[in-house]
């Protein structure tokens, strides 16, 4: 065989490899995605029986649900750290296990046992909702809005059908309350062996990486922590809150978890549309002030207008699937590189996870305080038009390294 034919036969064979191996990463991507929520979305349908179970006081109990966020909040600072120290491919693996690990550990009905295992879950998870938009940025430059979507679409499916069959799963399979939420087992173990490819083809981190801090004191930086911070907040009060505020205005208990789940299914489909949207736009304020607005009306139709709760369960779910979807691709698209991506998304989601985990809490407080709904209520519409206001500064630009390297223009979205 010739020289000239030998090269192009070579080439092609690298083509394919390459493209084999990308589509491995993507599929490794969406798998690890699937495993950030269920984990955590599948507790609240149980609360109640765990609680009876194991004898727990109500504050004792709501902490299952803020253990993750504060988990999140202290974690994403160091993964960056992490990242460079040992490789995002490596780290993200590691985390993968870790999640596992505390699933088994969950799976006994203790007490012990429901809080280490919850903590360890935290701690994976807050590993893989960082580094995912930091892998995607370096992959796939070109493409980060439609696999932000895609990962985001996934993610929000299987949360939502984790806080459905949770007590249908409770009620038939031996061991109750503890196998459904231990079940989840199997998936996270699915990730496990589909990522172990990944770590024959981990790259070195680069240099900068290992010094690069987190962007504190960039405006644009704080402008994207506070649209992720806002926005996530408004997500957990409304998964939290939702269907007590329906069932005061009349609704039945049943129809209450149908309506969240509209709301959950509705976002769900929203963040399915958002690539084309994203393409579609030379920046991303416009497309974020205006989902943040349709989250405002849908908290000033539940203060003005409670019996309309189908209406507002769809209409907070358009605006909040499209928001969760740029707070995540402005993780991207506001870094100039992977390394800058995962300092991003270390900082506004850290003190974004922060306020998701006050934001409950607050808006439990306020409502007693108040002895109704309205007060909490008009609080989260303050929220939502400081939201939008944010995302005026938050949907255009590239923040500035904190190492001090020069910027370069933002990626496409894709």
């Amino acid at each position: 065989m010739s020289k000239e034919r030998f090269i192009p036969f070579s080439s092609a064979s690298e083509r394919s490899t390459g493209r084999s191996g990308q589509a491995l990463l993507v599929w490794g991507l969406l798998v690890v995605a699937a495993n950030l929520r269920p984990s955590l979305t599948g507790v609240g349908p149980l609360l109640d029986r765990v609680q009876a179970d194991l004898g727990l006081a109500p504050a004792v109990a709501g902490l299952l649900s803020t253990l993750p966020l504060l988990a999140f909040a202290v974690m994403s600072p160091v993964v960056p750290r992490l990242a460079a120290r040992w490789g995002p491919e490596r780290l993200l693996w590691g985390a993968l296990v870790v999640l596992t690990l505390g699933i088994a550990v969950r799976w006994a009905p203790t007490v012990a046992g429901l809080f280490a295992g919850t903590v360890l879950i935290g701690a994976g998870v807050a590993v893989g909702n960082v580094l995912l938009p930091s892998l995607i940025k370096r992959d796939f430059p070109t493409k980060v809005g439609l696999l932000t979507s895609a990962y985001v679409t996934v993610m929000g499916a299987v949360a939502a059908v984790a806080s459905g069959v949770a007590v249908p799963i409770s009620q038939v399979a031996p061991g109750g309350w503890s196998t459904a939420l231990g079940c989840w087992i199997v998936l996270a173990l699915v990730a496990v062996v589909l990522w172990l490819p990944q770590l024959r083809a981990a790259r070195p981190a680069p240099e900068a990486a290992r010094g690069h801090r987190l962007p504190w004191g960039s405006a644009l930086a704080w402008a994207v922590t506070a649209f992720m911070g806002l926005q996530s907040m408004g997500f957990y009060v409304v998964v939290t809150w939702l269907p007590q505020v329906f069932q005061d205005s009349g609704v039945s208990a049943a129809a209450a978890g149908w309506l969240l789940f509209v709301f959950q299914a509705v976002a769900v489909l929203t963040s399915l549309a958002a690539p084309a949207v994203l393409r579609g736009s030379r920046d991303q304020r416009a497309v974020a002030a205006a989902s943040s607005v349709v989250v405002l009306a849908g908290y000033l139709g539940l203060l003005v207008a409670p019996g309309w709760a189908w209406v507002w369960s769809v209409v907070l779910g358009l605006g909040g699937g499209a928001c969760l979807v740029l707070a995540l691709a402005f993780l991207s698209l506001r870094a100039q590189d992977a390394t800058g991506a995962g300092a991003l998304s270390a900082m506004a989601q850290s003190i974004g996870y922060l306020l998701a985990a006050a934001g409950p809490v607050v808006f439990g407080l306020v409502h007693t305080v108040s002895s109704g709904w309205r007060a909490p209520l008009v609080l989260m519409c303050v929220a939502a038009a400081g939201q939008a206001i944010v995302a005026m500064a938050a949907g255009r630009g590239t923040v500035r390294p904190a190492a001090g390297r020069a910027p370069e223009r933002a990626s496409s979205p894709g």
